[in-house]
């Protein structure tokens, strides 16, 4: 990577910095730095793929790409809720492989600073592993996901043999 390549990379990343996407999971919002996100798509068909956890409803062809996709609903231990025109698949990049997230509708795009984020309280381990801050908006919180630690190293070597 030349010198024009690599700070091209540094100006872009500075421009995606604090900003997230926000979504809701029931009545939660929760966000996840834009960086990882790649599109925003409707619910599409889902090819079911046997011995796969529960969370992981399958997968989709998206304009030729073998796409896992996540219900995010199911790998936070709350019940599926049948889809509908407000569900939202969220394409991101993560830990090397391409992944479509399920949540219950996607909100909007926003800037949280650093300093207005607050490390996850050391509550419990499960759910709260995921969690990477929480950011502080106006009077509301948003529950800051980590995109690399919604997997565990063996989920994704599964997925990535899709």
């Amino acid at each position: 990577m030349n010198e024009l390549e690599q700070q091209n990379m540094a100006e872009q990343e500075d421009t995606l910095k604090g900003k997230y996407l926000t979504f809701y999971i029931e009545d939660d919002c929760y966000a996840i730095a834009i960086k990882y996100v790649t599109e925003i798509i409707g619910v599409q068909p889902i090819t079911e793929v046997p011995e796969l956890p529960e969370y992981i409803r399958g997968i989709i062809n998206l304009r030729g790409k073998i796409i896992p996709i996540m219900d995010v609903r199911l790998r936070f231990k709350k019940p599926f809720l049948e889809y509908t025109d407000r569900t939202c698949v969220i394409i991101v990049e993560m830990n090397d492989i391409d992944m479509g997230l399920v949540v219950d509708r996607v909100a909007e795009v926003l800037y949280i600073p650093d300093e207005d984020i607050a490390p996850p309280p050391e509550i419990s381990k499960g759910h709260n592993r995921y969690i990477q801050g929480i950011g502080k908006v106006g009077e509301d919180v948003k529950l800051i996901l980590d995109c690399n630690k919604i997997l565990t190293d063996d989920e994704i070597e599964q997925l990535a043999q899709l």
